[in-house]
């Protein structure tokens, strides 16, 4: 295929070759991988201005992505592209390949770094998805730090640089330019930046951005990082979002409240904190759906209405392709029990087989959990709809995931159905996705409320 790139893409390009740290946040859907493979590949045959590249990316994308877009288009098909994944033999094997590109999955870049120690041999290296490597704290961003000094031209790709506010910004940015523009200590950002927020004692849980903040720290950053929404740049087809309302029977209803009530009678009077919120919240959510783990991880069944409701949507889609994002083991094993046709997206060549048999049109029903389909799955091809049989309360999952269809090269009005099961947990995820306020502060707030009525009743 022919590459005519798009304005905003040249734009993009250029600034990669302009610049030896850049950022490219760019929303989903338009086409960081091939922007990012074009400036490589000028880097390499036309400026001869880099000679080994690293690509580091979330496993599935480094299996598939990759390889997949480089031979999409036909100036990119002579790229060679080694992937360093596997066992420790099939690694070290592709390390010694003759390739353009190597690519490593994430998790294998504290080894990596560990495997070359001062001879770091790679002298461009692309981050796909950047906020991966939000937290300071983390491995990978460690080891990564340490070969800095080492890396000539860096650039980071995500479609989402602040999941879960702006104190995320400062690894990823350091990444680029070693502190130069927020500072050489996450403590420094923060004590510039921030205030404190809700404490337990000496403890502090959150931290609030300062009113100017915002404003300062992207004027900071502006000259090396480009952001961009889909909206701004390309038309694309209609998204539809569709609640679909699972009313359950009286007997499941009473079933439910009273399961609910007994997981949450005992902490009426007790402090709620993040992990404990999260734990409570998961329990719900799988009440919700139909079926949870009990003390033995043995699998409760209390409704099937959820699956009575994505066979309605099964039937209304008449043999067209559906996508379907669960939560929980015991949903997947629930909804393949009910739905033989359903194919699992597997791992490794297997899942590359899946990929390339929904997009051409082979699978009726796909189940993938949204962590796996979270960045560089290219689906788009292969269907328009897509059902949500469990909610998360992680926004950035929830986008990413309804991107493997919605975005660029997508034909048709993309449908999201989503199932929520009424007067239970489901209702506070749906408003919280719907007002973009979904996070640990939105569940927090939704669990102490659940506890409320639990107490009042």
């Amino acid at each position: 295929m022919k590459f005519i790139p798009h304005k905003y893409q040249e734009y993009a390009i250029q600034k990669i070759l302009d610049t030896p740290a850049v950022g490219l946040f760019l929303e989903m859907g338009l086409g960081k991988t091939v922007i990012t493979l074009t400036a490589l590949d000028i880097l390499l045959y036309d400026m001869f201005d880099t000679a080994k590249i690293l690509i580091i990316a979330p496993l599935r994308v480094a299996e598939n992505t990759w390889s997949r877009e480089s031979q999409k288009w036909d100036h990119l098909k002579h790229l060679k592209i080694s992937k360093i994944l596997g066992s420790r033999k099939q690694r070290e094997q592709a390390l010694r390949a003759e390739a353009d590109l190597y690519i490593i999955n994430r998790e294998n870049v504290e080894w990596l770094v560990s495997y070359y120690g001062n001879k770091w041999p790679f002298d461009t290296v692309v981050i796909d998805e950047l906020s991966s490597f939000k937290s300071s704290s983390a491995k990978r961003f460690r080891a990564l730090r340490r070969v800095r000094p080492m890396i000539n031209r860096i650039i980071g790709l995500t479609g989402t640089p602040t999941p879960n506010g702006l104190m995320d910004l400062w690894s990823q940015i350091y990444l680029l330019d070693q502190g130069e523009r927020l500072g050489k200590t996450i403590t420094g950002f923060r004590d510039r930046y921030f205030i404190p927020g809700a404490r337990s004692g000496h403890i502090i849980y959150d931290w609030k951005a300062k009113k100017e903040s915002e404003t300062a720290i992207f004027e900071k950053i502006s000259d090396i990082c480009i952001s961009m929404k889909a909206d701004d740049w390309i038309e694309m087809p209609e998204c539809i979002d569709n609640i679909v309302p699972v009313v359950l029977s009286p007997d499941a209803k009473t079933k439910y409240k009273k399961l609910e009530r007994d997981l949450l009678l005992p902490m009426v009077d007790a402090d709620i904190v993040a992990n404990t919120a999260a734990v409570l919240s998961n329990k719900l959510l799988q009440l919700a759906n139909g079926a949870a783990y009990d003390e033995n991880r043995g699998v409760q069944e209390i409704h099937n209405a959820k699956l009575d409701a994505l066979e309605d949507i099964l039937e209304a889609a008449n043999g067209h392709s559906v996508l379907v994002f669960y939560n929980f083991k015991h949903d997947l094993e629930r909804i393949h029990k009910r739905f033989p046709q359903c194919r699992i997206l597997r791992k490794g060549v297997d899942g590359n087989k899946d990929i390339a048999d929904w997009n051409d049109g082979k699978i009726e029903l796909l189940a993938v959990h949204p962590a796996s389909a979270g960045h560089g799955l290219n689906l788009q091809d292969g269907g328009n709809v897509i059902v949500w049989f469990g909610l998360t309360w992680s926004l950035e999952l929830y986008q990413q995931a309804n991107a493997r269809l919605y975005r660029q090269g997508q034909q048709r009005s993309v449908i999201i159905h989503h199932l929520v099961a009424e007067d239970t947990i489901d209702e506070d995820v749906m408003e919280a996705l719907q007002t973009k306020a979904a996070g640990q502060e939105a569940l927090m707030a939704a669990v102490k409320a659940r506890i409320e009525k639990v107490r009042g009743s």
